[in-house]
């Protein structure tokens, strides 16, 4: 230590050795997520300062090993052309594979008990670490941190989060990627109820999309539905604070699911039930896959209950770490802009949902309901993606509308479909012929300075995304809108698909996006009519990107014509 003192510098080593004490005198010490945005979002105030003897809850990402291999088993696993097709990893496997070196589980759990943690929880894969503290305490080993009260969104939600960046002792910058609770707010939902369009007479017309609006444009028929007998079973996440009521699934059901053999109850909830109303967003999450994957046996995982200092993001992907046996189809409404996100933790989240699709999981999110989106960066416009829409490891589900919104027409763009290009992965090999052609063919590409041409593009696939029925707190609730409803929609189909697979003795889908694009989006509706809407300047006009023939980053391959794709998909 006393050299490393002379040349006026601390070593790693001496950093180690001195941990706490070096720690608050600010010295050798880094910031693991430097570009976290901190903005307190629209509709929530401070409460103030936190009671130092209050407790936290805090998950610490460790560092994760042979992440690179793991990257090459995703691919050989979901490719149709490969001899390891459809032979997922195990979490176990995935934790031989992933699991911290001994230095960095001895290095982090040496400092938090150093710091006075207490009830240290692990996940099967040891790679995220969640543990109790004071507020003082989590001042004290996050230098820079000041823990503050939080409240709003509709539910009045409570949090405690910290406005200020924490920094880390150096010795841990090879072994934790960033530490969770302090600063991202649970997200609010995008849904809409739009106006009811008005046209003359209701002859011939339907009055919203129920499920047998979809059953009819999709060409599903009464016997396309589950068996009841296979361990087949679908899940939807949902992070919002708001929950489903059992009532409101089964009033559904007795409403709009006639014709089609269904559950009337979720078989398991993972997570709190919250107290009070339902909200609309959770209830038409289950009531859309449970009757799109219907008598298909639905798991949801619920957020409401949770500490304040938890994410609840983070805390779905802390679950599936430590679950052996998961549904296998996983759809889910959540979004955040690409630029809100620290690097560290939009990577380490990628990670996490590589570690998935190794596992046969099919991750479907919602490709959000801002169009393109738009952000001003120095003085100019782009257009803002969305994560992890954004991510090559889940198939992102964009949004359209019938035509003649009152009957089962073709479908074209709803011009509040999320879509683009990422600005921080890179277009994935599965794609690239794809969007080449559509970027070489499309007569309406905006301005090449909005977006970065050669990022992850997305959505992977659509489905309708306008005007949905929807029972919540017992009353039926007309054109409710957004790509939260989509989602669950084509998530049912897959896990449809899932059980004539598993009946065959084939393994589930598992992550779709290789086989999707290598089979040209084949057994899908192509919708080439409409655009999505932008920034509204004079360059653009509110105009982002238009769909077109084969993909397009408005409706990807298109929606589901479900005979067709259960043909293309139930080929091994």
């Amino acid at each position: 230590m006393t050299a490393d003192l002379q040349k006026g510098r601390m070593g790693p080593r001496a950093c180690l050795l001195g941990l706490l004490a070096l720690f608050v005198a600010g010295k050798c010490s880094y910031s693991p997520e430097p570009d976290q945005q901190w903005t307190l979002p629209p509709g929530w105030v401070s409460l103030g300062r936190a009671d130092p003897e209050e407790e936290l809850s805090l998950t610490f990402a460790l560092r994760q090993q042979n992440l690179e291999r793991l990257s090459e088993l995703v691919q050989a696993v979901s490719d149709p052309g490969s001899s390891r097709y459809g032979k997922y990893l195990t979490l176990e496997d995935v934790a031989e594979l992933v699991r911290p070196s001994p230095l960095t589980l001895h290095t982090v759990q040496k400092w938090l008990l150093a710091a006075g943690a207490r009830n240290c929880h692990s996940v099967t894969t040891q790679d995220f670490l969640t543990c109790w503290l004071s507020v003082r305490q989590a001042e004290l080993l996050l230098s820079g941190a000041e823990f503050h009260h939080y409240m709003g969104g509709p539910a009045e939600t409570h949090v405690v989060r910290s406005p200020r960046p924490y920094r880390l002792p150096k010795a841990l910058a090879s072994h934790v990627d960033f530490v969770g609770g302090l600063h991202r707010f649970p997200p609010t939902s995008t849904l809409r109820q739009r106006p009811e369009p008005q046209v003359p007479g209701t002859v011939g017309l339907h009055l919203g999309v129920t499920p047998s609006v979809i059953r009819e444009r999709y060409n599903l028929t009464a016997q396309d539905v589950g068996s009841g007998t296979t361990n087949n079973s679908q899940a939807c996440a949902q992070f919002l604070e708001q929950y489903f009521h059992e009532s409101d699934l089964a009033e559904f059901m007795r409403l709009f699911g006639g014709n089609f053999a269904h559950q009337a109850s979720v078989a398991r909830v993972v997570g709190q039930q919250g107290r009070g109303q339902a909200g609309i967003e959770a209830s038409l999450d289950v009531e859309y896959l449970m009757s799109a994957g219907a008598n298909i046996s639905t798991w949801v995982y619920s957020s409401p209950g949770r500490h304040e200092s938890q994410e609840p993001f983070l805390q779905w992907l802390l679950l599936l770490s430590n679950e052996s046996a998961l549904p296998h189809v996983h759809t889910v409404s959540y979004g955040d802009d690409e630029d809100s996100l620290s690097s560290a933790y939009i990577q380490r989240v990628n990670t996490e949902l590589m570690k998935a699709a190794a596992r046969g999981l099919t991750l479907l999110f919602a490709s959000g309901d801002s169009g393109a989106g738009c952000w001003s960066v120095s003085g100019r416009h782009r257009f803002r993606p969305s994560f992890p829409a954004s991510s090559p490891y889940v198939t992102t589900v964009g949004g359209t509308s019938f035509r003649n919104p009152f009957r089962v027409t073709d479908e074209v763009v709803d011009y509040i479909s999320g879509g683009g290009f990422s600005n921080v992965f890179p277009r994935p090999s599965y794609q690239e012929e794809a969007v080449a052609q559509y970027l070489s063919s499309s007569p309406h590409l905006p301005p090449s300075s909005y977006f970065n041409a050669s990022g992850r593009a997305y959505p992977d696939v659509a489905a309708l995304s306008d005007g949905y029925w929807v029972v919540s707190n017992h009353v039926p609730i007309p054109w409710v809108s957004g790509t939260s409803a989509s989602t669950p929609v084509f998530g049912g189909l897959l896990s449809l698909i899932n059980e004539h697979r598993i009946l065959r003795g084939l393994p589930p889908l598992g992550f779709l996006n290789p086989r999707l694009y290598q089979q040209h989006g084949e057994g899908l509706f192509d919708v080439t009519r409409g655009c999505h809407e932008s920034c509204l300047n004079e360059e653009v006009e509110g105009q982002g990107f238009c769909s077109g023939p084969g993909w397009d980053p408005v409706t990807g391959w298109g929606t589901p014509n479900f005979p067709a794709l259960l043909k293309t998909l139930i080929n091994p």
